[in-house]
This record gives C-alpha cells, structure tokens and sequence, in this order.
C-alpha cells in the first residue's frame, strides 16, 4: 500500500502549516526547509507554483499519492455542485480520516494503520482499505479486542475535537458518518479552488 513515510516537519515546514498536527520541531523552525533559509528563496511565486503548492498540501494531509487523489478529484468533477467542496468532502468521507476524527487515533497515519491491520469495522463488518467511502448512516467501530489498544485509549482520553457531521458514542467506541461536511465544517487550512485551477489547465 502506498504512503508517505518521509519526514513529516520538514513537509510541514515546506507548507508553513503543521499539517500532520502539533510539532514542537515545526515550532522552532517554521521557515521553509533548505540550508540557505529564508534570505534566499524567491520572493514571488508563480501562479502555477500557488496552485501546486496548495495540491500538494492536501495531499499530503489526507495521506493520498498523486494517482489517489487524481482520481477523487475526477470523481469531484462528475459529481453534481462545486467540485472544489466535493472534492474536499470525499476526502473526509474516508474510512481512516473518519476514524481520525472520530478520535480513535492521534493522527491520520495511525488510523489508516487501525484500517489496514483490520481493526475497523463499517456496519459491523470488518473493512481493512483506508480509502473506502463512507455513505451517510454509516456506522464505523473498532472490533471488541481493539477498544483497548493502548494507542486507541490514549488518542481518545486526548480527544478534544467534535465534528458536527459525526456523532460518536464513547461508551461502544463507535461512531455514525451523518452526512457530507458542509465546506465551512471542514477545519482543514486548504484553498481548494486552487486545486481546480491547477487541474483545470
């Protein structure tokens, strides 16, 4: 399975967002990567260069690879509304990106790692693709023998956030997909017209 396993504050420090969550190392050294720092860099982009900045951002925060995250926005594209938000609705319709923020993991790596080693169930069966598409009603668990995993109890005793397109029962470690997050929902620090912009050329 495909997957970004490269440092994650020096992506972090490419964006200027802690992208992956809080990074004391972003912190100290939110300038861009590179041994000339900040003095050298180009002090304008290209419009092109924006665009495919702020792909790339999205990208690595959902945890997708280029062909992945093409073909969602393929699918955006086909689907009825502002491609944009679909396409950024479809990337939280994710099975791991659900679990993340339903809180059962600290982060979208360790959720997709929950899905993968079958920890996850949607519906009450057992789902191991960490791309799989939520629908609306749908019902993501942990098995009974995962509920207390140390990596899931401290995630979510550390659980902060709630999502209003998401209800979760802490009780039953489960949690109900209601609907598709309206854009101004999503928290996330993407400017998704700029990903049409650039996929539109």
């Amino acid at each position: 399975m495909a997957r970004y396993t490269g440092p994650k504050t020096k992506i972090a420090r490419k964006f200027g967002d802690a992208i992956f969550g809080f990074d004391k190392n972003f912190e100290k050294r939110s300038y861009p990567p590179g041994q000339h720092g900040v003095s050298k860099r180009r002090k304008t982009q290209s419009e092109y260069s924006i665009q495919l900045v702020e792909k790339q951002k999205a990208k690595y925060t959902y945890g997708l690879l280029e062909r992945q995250f093409r073909k969602l926005f393929e699918k955006a594209a086909r689907k009825k509304g502002v491609t944009g938000e679909n396409l950024l609705k479809f990337l939280e319709a994710r099975l791991d990106n659900t679990v993340y923020r339903l809180g059962f993991s600290a982060s979208r790596m360790q959720a997709r790692q929950l899905v993968s080693h079958k920890h996850v169930t949607v519906n009450g069966e057992v789902v191991n693709i960490p791309s799989f598409q939520l629908k609306p009603g749908d019902k993501v668990a942990l098995r009974e023998r995962s509920k207390n995993l140390d990596v899931v109890q401290t995630a979510m005793s550390g659980r902060s956030k709630k999502f209003s397109w998401l209800v979760l029962d802490e009780k039953a470690v489960e949690g109900t997909f209601l609907d598709f997050p309206e854009r101004d929902q999503i928290p996330e620090n993407i400017n998704e017209q700029l990903i049409v912009e650039l996929y539109s050329k």
